[in-house]
């Protein structure tokens, strides 16, 4: 029988922390504090947990075949969830998360739409290739972009850019979590992550602020990093990618200070801390 906390691995919950913070650092880079409307940023975080926990589901729909050979502890291939159950999940997530944003605004929908569309590829298409981590990086990028959509949406190229590059550095070591990784995309990720760290202090907002959020993300992220540029093992990657998932926060926090909202740097700094609490408790599941 099939439990809820099998969704729950399906979809990595605990991972869907880390996609709060987009769409409201979009909206606050692009028109400021005030544009922070409860009701808007509500709908567009629900929006954003919803296309991100159906790019999860979508992945092990579309891997299921290789996770019986690499992660068979994985809800399908354990036989917890069916492959058609987790497509389904996908697919009604999709919905739900495109619906969610037409809510904050027909703007915001669009967006929506074409990040939709680009999961769907990432997961059914390009994830094996090349293009796979440009393209989760799209991804990631249409979500801050979600919040920015409408008035003043070229304000927020900047935190659209960090998160994206972000998202790279990230999508690259992942895909050696089960073979190992190289040197290079190692140092590759170290420098692109000290160059998203300096992109948090370019703005006039709280510059203290946005200083120590680009602190605890290059604390958070670089460790693993650096241990894949000196040894790019299986293991490495896996601890590396856990880390990066998890880094987007401080990094959104550090761009909220930048756009001069101390309220969501605070906010932030909290979802930063809920999810370790949730790492730390974790037991079969896991967020890469």
């Amino acid at each position: 029988m099939t439990r809820a906390a099998d969704y729950l691995d399906l979809v990595r919950a605990p991972a869907s922390l880390t996609v709060l913070g987009d769409a409201l650092v979009g909206a606050l880079s692009a028109r400021g504090p005030g544009a922070a409307a409860p009701l808007r940023i509500s709908a567009l975080a629900a929006s954003s947990v919803c296309l991100y926990s159906a790019g999860m589901a979508l992945n092990d729909w579309a891997d299921a075949d290789l996770d019986a050979l690499e992660r068979p502890e994985r809800p399908i291939p354990s036989g917890r969830i069916s492959r058609d159950r987790a497509l389904a999940v996908g697919a009604g997530l999709t919905v739900l998360g495109v619906g969610s944003a037409f809510v904050a605004g027909r703007s915001s929908g669009l967006v929506a739409i074409a990040l939709a569309g680009a999961l769907w590829a990432y997961d059914t298409l390009f994830k094996p290739t090349a293009a796979g981590p440009v393209v989760m990086a799209a991804c990631r990028g249409l979500d801050v972009m979600m919040g920015a959509a409408g008035p003043g949406w070229r304000s927020a190229l900047v935190p659209v850019g960090a998160v994206a590059a972000h998202t790279v550095a990230v999508t690259a070591i992942s895909r050696g979590e089960v073979d190992g990784s190289t040197v290079t995309t190692g140092r590759a990720a170290v420098a692109v992550s000290v160059a998203v760290a300096a992109s948090g202090l370019l703005g006039r907002g709280n510059r203290p602020a946005a200083l120590l959020g680009a602190a605890r993300y290059l604390a958070a992220v670089l460790p693993g990093q650096l241990r894949v540029a000196r040894r790019p093992g299986a293991a490495e990657a896996r601890d590396a990618t856990r880390a990066g998932i998890r880094s987007v926060v401080p990094l959104q926090s550090a761009l909220a200070a930048r756009a001069g909202s101390p309220l969501a740097t605070a906010a932030l700094l909290g979802v930063e801390t809920l999810g370790r609490v949730l790492g730390r408790r974790r037991s079969t599941g896991d967020i890469t």
